[in-house]
């Protein structure tokens, strides 16, 4: 974002003392944000597949974490159809720098690890 030259106009202003690390459980916002970014991680990184060894069987908390991805893939489908996590939303139709600022959705690319 730094390198964008709108961002310098736009007179957002992010001092380092103004960025501070915060314990996600006491704030409901970050929370969501953690099965947000839980889910896609979840399912990028396979483990929606894990199978328990004494039940040969997916665990409930496998099965319940993968419909929250599929959730959470359904709803940013509405926003943009053919929605694919392991791609960036990136500019379309030449909206930039339009488009970083006033869209409903943005992702970077999201890695397994």
């Amino acid at each position: 974002m730094q390198n964008i030259s709108d961002y310098f106009r736009s007179s957002v202003i992010i001092r380092a003392e103004d960025i501070a690390e915060v314990n996600s459980h006491d704030h409901v916002l970050l929370q969501c944000l953690d099965i947000v970014l839980g889910a896609m991680s979840f399912r990028l990184n396979h483990f929606h597949k894990a199978i328990q060894e004494d039940t040969k069987k997916r665990g409930r908390r496998t099965i319940a974490k993968e419909k929250m991805y599929k959730h959470i893939q359904e709803q940013i489908g509405n926003i943009f159809p053919h929605f694919n996590i392991g791609e960036n939303t990136g500019a379309r139709g030449g909206e930039y720098p339009y488009y970083y600022w006033n869209h409903p959705y943005r992702h970077w690319r999201f890695k397994p690890s």
